[in-house]
């Protein structure tokens, strides 16, 4: 496995315009989807300047490449080669809407395991940890690509694939697992179920759990109660997309500061409503290229992903990588816009993951009158006194109202009422009106 450091942002810099005049030199000859759109924007030979490919060259929706795989099934346009040097095929969840079929070349697949070995590094996860990954193993990259890096860096893999909660509990503590790959919520539900099951969390040997999926993973709040129904396990947290592959590997230094592995991607930051690049602090859509993935590539592809590129500079944070504080806030189509103020997705979590008396949330999104209204649900930890529970209840409501300056009702639902996730977790539910 290869993995690759910079110096400062020039290399960086360097490095990604080779790569990105190699992708572009091979979609120009081979990718019916891209070429067009290359020339289009007037990419006909070798690109002068990243700037130039990023103020010239159109982005891509998901919805067109939704649109592409359904008039040219199953994969549409976008591939760089023939059909038989594709050995790999993934899949979205398609939770808002028609799944993508994603197909990579074992030259591809590589390098996305490439890019879990920087996670891993990272993670301080070294060969003979013992890795327990806690999915379905369903056509969803997933922890896919982090179940086969960590066999090629010598590390034992254990699935956890079609297992009740107890039985993967049980295969974690018989197996003394040093290493836990899940979500947030997951991890989360593990413990809750291991206090109803038998099961000593002090007596767990896990020492690092790696989540994506979800926000939760780099808000503090959700961190520190981890922390605590794992006793001496750290959280790490990364993000990836099917259809891009493993993205970010988290500051060992600065939790919850999480850095684009830029050898493999080309991001930019941007106004999602302008297009147009934010400044450090400010939240953007990050819009990622896929330098290394030339079987299926994206370029300029909005993803969706909210984020806020770090104010503090490469010296504060011990490497050059483009940084990005507090993991991805939530996503453009999870954004509630109330009364005036955006409420992320993590924003929320931040205050609800508070409580270690709640068990679970939701979140519900309303329109009334053409007014936005968020109704919150609680479901808390049993047993607990009626009035503990109103009390909690009320207790919320302030707090969001002093982080919003909104009233958002909080409610509470019976034991076990709310639904439970292994992978992402949907808590916000937009209602029908």
């Amino acid at each position: 496995m290869t993995t690759q450091t910079f110096a400062d942002r020039a290399a960086i810099e360097r490095h990604q315009l080779a790569e990105l005049r190699k992708l572009t030199a091979a979609l120009l000859d081979g990718n019916d989807f891209y070429a067009s759109r290359l020339h289009d924007a007037g990419f006909e030979g070798i690109i002068d300047s990243i700037n130039d490919f990023t103020s010239r060259m159109a982005l891509t929706t998901k919805d067109e490449i939704v649109e592409d795989q359904h008039q040219h099934p199953p994969y549409g346009t976008n591939l760089t080669f023939p059909l038989d040097r594709y050995t790999r095929l993934c899949q979205t969840s398609g939770t808002t809407g028609r799944p993508l079929r994603w197909i990579d070349t074992a030259e591809d697949w590589q390098r996305m395991l490439d890019c879990w070995a920087q996670v891993y590094a990272a993670a301080g996860v070294v060969a003979g940890d013992r890795v327990f990954f806690a999915f379905s193993f369903g056509p969803f990259l997933g922890f896919w690509t982090a179940f086969e890096a960590a066999a090629q860096l010598d590390m034992m893999c254990i699935p956890g694939g079609g297992m009740s909660s107890p039985a993967r509990l049980a295969t974690i503590f018989d197996n003394d697992v040093t290493v836990l790959c899940c979500t947030p919520t997951y991890a989360i539900r593990l413990a809750e179920v291991a206090a109803t099951s038998g099961f000593d969390m002090s007596r767990s040997k896990v020492s690092r759990i790696i989540v994506a999926g979800e926000p939760g993973g780099s808000v503090p709040a959700t961190r520190s109660r981890l922390e605590r129904l794992w006793p001496g396990a750290s959280v790490f947290d990364h993000h990836g997309m099917t259809e891009v592959g493993p993205v970010t590997y988290e500051n060992p230094d600065r939790p919850g500061v999480l850095h684009v592995i830029e050898s493999h991607y080309l991001a930019e930051i941007v106004d999602p409503q302008t297009c147009r690049p934010v400044a450090p602090g400010e939240c953007g859509e990050l819009v990622l290229t896929t330098l290394g993935r030339v079987g299926a590539p994206l370029l300029r592809y909005r993803t969706g992903d909210l984020v806020r590129p770090s104010t503090s500079d490469a010296a504060k944070l011990g490497r050059p990588e483009l940084a990005i504080e507090g993991g991805i806030l939530g996503r453009t189509d999870d954004m509630a816009l109330v009364r005036g103020v955006n409420i992320y997705p993590g924003a929320v979590d931040q205050i609800v993951r508070r409580h270690d008396n709640v068990a679970e949330y939701r979140v519900e999104i309303s329109e009334r009158d053409g007014m936005t209204d968020l109704h919150v649900i609680i479901e808390p930890v049993a047993p607990i006194e009626n009035d503990a529970v109103e009390m909690l209840c009320e207790q919320l409501s302030d707090e969001l109202r002093d982080a919003f300056h909104l009233r958002v009702p909080v409610s509470s639902a019976k034991p076990n009422e709310l639904p439970r996730f292994e992978f992402k977790a949907r808590r916000w539910v937009r209602l029908d009106t």
